[in-house]
């Protein structure tokens, strides 16, 4: 069951202590490491998991064992991101690698992506657009309470229409990111 909730002022004090441990394991090999989706910007609900996104120059095998000397198991199920209308086609841009943190009570999902890809970008730049626009931030908060209210207990349903949502708030942040001439920011960690 699906189950969005108020947003929560210890979420970014929990994101910079997983981000340190991260950050001891993998050193050089994470170029950057971020924490992204809803529990990254003040005020908006979330569902309580902590995204966090590795920044690496390629998904090798050394990144892969330091990550998981971290603590994290790697979903291999899962090897790309939904591709938004309009996007680049090329499979490259939106392939991964996606973790759960191994053991632990706090629920982690850890999205490596390379350098320069376009979902690597997304991420970065939704956050930032949402932590800029108060109200698109919370209207996507509301979309998500009424999703997981209606189709909490059918994840397939409430990613079938959460998704192109991301997509309509993604155009907004893109037109922005022209606006303001975005530039990622330093890395969080």
């Amino acid at each position: 069951m699906l189950a969005i909730v108020p947003y929560q002022q210890v979420w970014p004090e929990q994101f910079a202590s997983l981000g340190r441990v991260l950050r001891e394991s993998l050193g050089d090999l994470a170029l950057r490491i971020d924490h992204i989706g809803s529990t990254s910007v003040p005020g908006l609900s979330a569902k309580d998991i902590i995204d966090i996104q590795v920044t690496a120059r390629a998904l090798t095998r050394p990144l892969d064992d330091a990550v998981g000397c971290a603590g994290y198991e790697r979903l291999v199920q899962i090897t790309r991101d939904h591709v938004p209308t309009g996007g680049p086609a090329d499979p490259e841009q939106w392939s991964k690698w996606f973790y759960n943190q191994r053991g632990a009570e706090r629920r982690v999902n850890l999205h490596v992506r390379v350098a320069g890809r376009a979902n690597q970008r997304y991420a970065v730049l939704f956050r930032d657009y949402l932590r800029a626009n108060s109200a698109a931030a919370s209207a996507y908060g509301q979309v998500k309470v009424a999703l997981a209210r209606y189709h909490g207990e059918e994840v397939d349903a409430y990613y079938a229409i959460k998704d192109p949502v991301c997509d309509i708030l993604m155009a907004g942040a893109e037109a922005w990111a022209a606006t303001v001439g975005w530039v990622p920011g330093p890395s969080d960690q």
